[in-house]
C-alpha cells in the first residue's frame, strides 16, 4: 500500500509534507506521543513515518543481517555509516526498510516526497550508505504508518492529531526524545496546553 499511495498520486495532498502530532488522548499505543511525517496523502489513503521512535537495531546490525558486510569488515566502516540513524517508522510492515533522505542522493527507485526530501526503498541506498556515499541526511525507517481512504481525515476530525508543516531539521536531527515537544513548539504549543478537548491549530 505504502509505495502505491506514493507512486500513484497525481498531485500532492493537503497533508503531504506535514507533521502529524499525536494528541494526549491518542488511544492507539502505536502512536502515543508520536510525530509522523506524512509522505503521501490522497483520496486513496495516506502513508508516513514515525520520526521519534528509536529502533534497538543499529545500522551495522542491518548490514550484517542483509549480508552486505562481513563481521570482520565492520571495524572499517565509515563512522557516519556506523552512526546512521534507524527509527521504528510505524506498525505496518515493520520488517521492511525505507530510507527517508535529503535530495542530494537519487537513484531510479527514489521518489520525491517534498521539494527537499526523497524516499528510497531499495538496497542500492543501503549499499551507498555502507560505503559512506549515501545522502547528507537520512533515516532508515523500519515499517511505516498507513491509513485507508478517509481514515486519517476521520482521526484528525476526532481530535486524534494536530498537523503542521514539517521541518527538515526536526526530521533528521537528534535527540529523538525531544522531537515531540519540538514539533509542538513549531505550533507555539506546549504539552501542558493540550487537552482531550483542544481544537486544531
Amino acid at each position: 500500500m505504502a509505495m502505491s499511495v506514493l507512486k500513484n498520486r497525481r498531485e500532492r495532498g493537503f497533508l503531504d509534507g506535514q507533521f502529524l502530532i499525536a494528541m494526549p488522548g491518542m488511544l492507539d499505543k502505536n502512536f502515543e506521543r508520536t510525530v509522523v511525517y506524512i509522505c503521501a496523502h490522497s483520496d486513496d489513503g495516506a502513508m508516513g513515518f514515525v520520526i521519534n521512535r528509536p529502533q534497538q537495531m543499529s545500522f551495522t546490525d542491518v548490514l550484517l543481517h542483509l549480508q552486505l558486510v562481513e563481521e570482520d569488515e565492520v571495524i572499517r566502516l565509515p563512522t557516519r555509516t556506523i552512526d546512521f540513524p534507524i527509527r521504528s517508522g510505524g506498525p505496518v510492515e515493520s520488517g521492511r526498510g525505507f530510507v527517508l533522505h535529503s535530495d542530494d542522493y537519487s537513484s531510479e527507485s527514489s521518489i520525491p516526497v517534498s521539494d527537499d526530501i526523497s524516499l528510497t526503498a531499495t538496497l542500492d541506498i543501503v549499499r551507498a550508505i555502507s560505503r559512506g556515499e549515501g545522502p547528507r541526511r537520512g533515516l532508515l525507517m523500519l515499517g511505516y504508518a498507513g491509513w485507508g481512504a478517509g481514515q486519517l481525515e476521520n482521526e484528525i476530525g476526532s481530535n486524534g492529531w494536530l498537523n503542521c508543516p514539517a521541518s527538515e531539521d526536526l526530521i533528521f536531527d537528534t535527540p529523538v526524545e525531544a522531537k515531540y515537544d519540538r514539533a509542538l513548539a513549531l505550533m507555539g504549543v506546549t504539552p501542558a496546553m493540550l487537552s482531550m478537548e483542544a481544537g486544531h491549530a
